[in-house]
């Protein structure tokens, strides 16, 4: 035991091993899945990088899967989930935002549209190009994106005009890399000037190929059921984000003077609004 002289002694030392303990208390831990990739952005906000989606991986006939989930903030804190919907199967938030939006008052309808849920593509890709990762280069990772890319893959896939060629973006040998070009507009991350190159192979050595494609992961895992919560656990969370106690919530939500559309019949009103939730994507 160190004596009250050396305690002395040693303040200095002390406050700065305390300091330093502090920091680590202020660190945030990282849950981060270091299979993900993720286009890192230089100091004006923009991204730039060359991928190249994958065939379907091994055992699997479809190279990518898509996932529906809420993300929204309410009196009781986060909710951020995977959506039900995903698995073909009732959701309890996409259930009260089909209510709210027939209610057809606007404010109700405002706090549908926060609600929404957000569609996600999750798909194997090899980097060809990452300056600001170089390491990552000639790796395989996965890659979660959403509908604007998803767009440019089935653009290439189903072209508008005669004089364009249909090209299968995820094919080893006939397939093309794509150019993410990522910029800030008003706020927000924008993939418009992303494109295709020229079609061409990912290697000319089909055993690096080959390498490659029993590297990939199973997409499968991501859509199965486990990695969803039950009905009643995302109700029991959802009641809690939005402070609702029993049928009653706590704050003022306005009552419709219009009777709602019952939630299990697809009325129109119901079809336009997750018609109108998908435009928003």
């Amino acid at each position: 035991m160190a004596s009250f002289k050396e305690m002395k002694k040693n303040r200095m030392a002390n406050l700065e091993s305390l300091s330093k303990q502090v920091e680590k208390l202020a660190e945030k831990p990282s849950y981060e899945d270091e299979r993900i990739w993720k286009l890192e952005r230089d100091k004006s906000g923009n991204g730039y990088a060359v991928i190249r989606f994958l065939p379907a991986a091994p055992k699997e006939d479809v190279p990518w899967v898509r996932i529906w989930t809420h993300g929204f903030k309410g009196p009781g804190g986060w909710y951020i989930e995977n959506s039900l919907t995903t698995l073909g199967k009732d959701d309890p938030v996409s259930k009260a935002n089909t209510a709210l939006w027939n209610s057809g008052i606007d404010s109700d309808k405002n706090i549908a549209r926060e609600r929404r849920r957000k569609l996600n593509y999750y798909s194997n890709i090899y980097i060809v190009e990452d300056s600001m990762n170089p390491e990552n280069e000639g790796k395989v990772f996965l890659f979660r994106y959403g509908k604007k890319i998803f767009e440019k893959i089935t653009g290439v896939m189903n072209p508008e005009f005669k004089d364009e060629t249909p090209l299968n973006p995820f094919d080893f040998w006939e397939g093309a890399n794509f150019k993410i070009k990522m910029r800030q507009v008003d706020g927000f991350p924008n993939y418009d000037k992303s494109e295709f190159t020229d079609k061409c192979p990912l290697d000319s050595d089909e055993k690096k190929m080959e390498e490659v494609w029993s590297q990939q992961y199973p997409l499968n895992e991501i859509i199965d059921e486990k990695n969803f919560k039950n009905y009643a656990e995302l109700e029991a969370r959802f009641n809690t984000v939005i402070a609702r106690q029993g049928d009653e919530f706590v704050g003022n939500i306005e009552e419709s003077t219009e009777e709602p559309v019952a939630s299990s019949e697809k009325t129109d009103d119901t079809l336009d609004y997750f018609k109108k939730l998908a435009e928003q994507e």
